[in-house]
């Protein structure tokens, strides 16, 4: 009598793991501050009277500068645009809205840290 043996296959799998993704860098915490108000707000008046100060050119040729330069500010942001102006930061337009007595726009304003390095100051006279 031929006994013969059975032979059994097994089939094995083989369990695949996911890659395992670089570890992320902690989240960054930030913070919602509410602004303190200590100094009442900068009108056109003003603002001309600081540049005039800081810039050391006469008040008849900084004020029509000015003024241009806000109406152009103005009309682009009615129109919509997006503002990318260094130093002050990045204005994105995030909603409006038309009422009977005015066009209400309201924006996110984006400003970098300041440096820890003094900026050169760029209207400062060159060295002679």
């Amino acid at each position: 009598m031929v006994t013969g043996k059975k032979t059994t296959t097994r089939k094995t799998t083989t369990t695949r793991t996911a890659p395992q993704a670089p570890k992320a860098a902690d989240p960054e915490v930030v913070v919602n501050e509410t602004p303190q108000i200590t100094e009442p707000e900068l009108k056109k008046k003003e603002l001309i009277e600081m540049v005039v100060a800081r810039s050391g050119i006469k008040k008849r040729d900084a004020k029509p500068v000015i003024e241009a330069m806000l109406a152009v500010l103005g009309e682009t942001i009615a129109d919509g645009r997006e503002l990318n102006l260094a130093p002050m930061g990045k204005l994105k337009i995030t909603r409006m809205k038309k009422t009977t007595k005015a066009h209400v726009i309201t924006t996110r304003l984006r400003r970098n840290e300041p440096s820890k390095i003094d900026p050169v100051d760029p209207l400062a006279q060159a060295a002679e």
